[in-house]
């Protein structure tokens, strides 16, 4: 492959595919509506940044031109539901049907672990019903991957709990008994980067995880551990996590919580089979949170700044 347009290319995993795929020599286009908010990846060497609409299925097409692949990363966590079929649902189709016009014809897929159609979460549905959309398609070599928690210098996963037992001594913790496998952002990017070439996974959908599996009230005390804090964590019974989720549904602006979130919690997000062998050994957790302490002293060093009026 050599031009691989990637949607959703800004964000988390995004970026971390993006500068893996072009130190491997591709080049590689970036869509977004704003220029200057991935700014990170102006520097690379081999990254195209283009403002366009992706959900615009004129400007998709015109996006798709020249390309060899297309990855679709494009996910949200909360909202309404016409939201989230908008873009797990519809985005795919736009996505796949852009790409025929094209003449594109490799296509990998971010899904989620847990995805499925059937769930009582409206995010899990409709990634689902996306995944299931794109494992159907017609004329396309497709692979799909289906990560759990995916952590790492940036993340809005332990990074939010390294905020919030900032806060106070005493943690009350929502379905602090769901488990979780949390995957390094570079494993999971580096299982993108190794299968774009890779026939063999065509058709495929892998789940990907790290070594181990932790209830999230274990993954909140390791937190407060490597930060360095003593705290008490306690999980809430499922009847007062309902009724925390919907008090933080509430809350305006952006939602620590939803109900929706609530309801994917209650299956297990794990991965039995472990992490695919034919995209090496997932990374461990324990020994990778150093970033937690580094974002912690970057925040106090920022607030000084902005205190001092630099």
């Amino acid at each position: 492959m050599t031009n691989i347009c990637i949607l959703g290319g800004g964000g988390f995993v995004g970026q971390n595919l993006a500068s893996q795929l072009a130190r491997s020599g591709h080049h590689i286009t970036v869509p977004t509506r704003q220029r200057q908010r991935i700014k990170d990846l102006l520097v690379l060497p081999g990254i195209e940044i283009v403002e366009t609409n992706i959900h615009d299925p004129a400007s998709l097409e015109r996006l798709l031109a020249g390309q060899d692949a297309a990855v679709n990363l494009v996910g949200i966590l909360n909202g309404s539901r016409q939201a989230f079929e908008r873009a797990h649902c519809e985005l795919p189709d736009k996505l796949m049907a852009a790409c025929r016009a094209s003449g594109v014809g490799r296509l990998l897929h971010m899904s989620a672990l847990g995805a499925d159609t059937g769930s009582k979460s409206i995010y899990q549905q409709t990634k689902g019903e996306g995944e299931r959309r794109v494992l159907a398609a017609k004329g396309l070599d497709v692979t799909v991957f289906r990560p759990s928690v995916i952590f790492g210098p940036g993340d809005s996963f332990l990074n939010l709990f390294a905020d919030l037992l900032q806060l106070a001594p005493i943690v009350p913790l929502a379905n602090g008994r769901a488990r979780f496998q949390p995957v390094h952002v570079t494993d999971v990017a580096r299982a993108f980067a190794l299968a774009v070439d890779d026939s063999a996974t065509f058709g495929q959908a892998y789940n990907l995880c790290g070594p181990q599996a932790y209830s999230l009230q274990e993954l909140v005390r390791i937190v407060a551990a490597t930060l360095g804090l003593k705290r008490t964590v306690i999980a809430l019974n499922p009847s007062l996590s309902y009724l925390f989720a919907r008090l933080m549904e509430l809350k305006p602006g952006k939602k620590l919580m939803t109900r929706d979130n609530h309801y994917a919690m209650q299956v297990d997000n794990v991965c039995p089979d472990g992490f695919p062998a034919r995209f090496g050994q997932p990374a461990s957790l324990a020994a990778n949170l150093g970033y937690l302490v580094d974002a912690g002293n970057k925040a106090r060093y920022d607030q000084f700044r902005e205190a001092a009026g630099r």
